[in-house]
């Protein structure tokens, strides 16, 4: 298990009223409108702060890899709180680095914050998906 993590978002239509663990078969993604805006690697503090907020929002999986979790408005203020403040605390891991957090991670995730908020006011959802290897998250169209 390496620790990339990619952000995209989805139809809301597709996604319903879902949390966590949505995935998209290859023929659902033309109907899900699949849109890859973000990518991290070995963000250990993110990939901890994404898993508490899979469980608080009922993700089921006993190892966080290969799962997704929702972003909402609230959550993406919290997460830009916890960035600010500096609150996103160490995840250590086999494949998960060190505990510096880079100055390219705060920047994406900045990124990726504010793409998001863009994307939900237009209808979007926006998750997060932690671990694989990407494919099924490639770019569909620019955010």
């Amino acid at each position: 298990m390496g620790l990339d993590m990619y952000g995209y978002t989805m139809k809301a239509k597709f996604v319903g009223d879902r949390q966590t663990d949505v995935n998209v078969s290859e023929d659902e993604r033309e109907e899900a409108a699949l849109n890859h805006f973000a990518y991290w690697r070995k963000f250990n503090h993110l990939h901890g702060w994404m898993e508490n907020l899979y469980r608080q929002k009922g993700g089921k999986a006993e190892v966080f890899n290969c799962c997704t979790v929702r972003l909402e408005l609230e959550d993406l203020d919290r997460l830009e709180s916890d960035l600010n403040e500096e609150k996103l605390e160490y995840t250590p891991g086999f494949f998960f680095g060190d505990d510096e957090i880079y100055p390219e991670d705060i920047t994406e995730t900045k990124n990726f914050i504010a793409n998001a908020r863009l994307a939900i006011a237009t209808g979007q959802q926006c998750f997060m998906t932690v671990g694989g290897n990407g494919t099924r998250f490639q770019a569909v169209k620019a955010v």
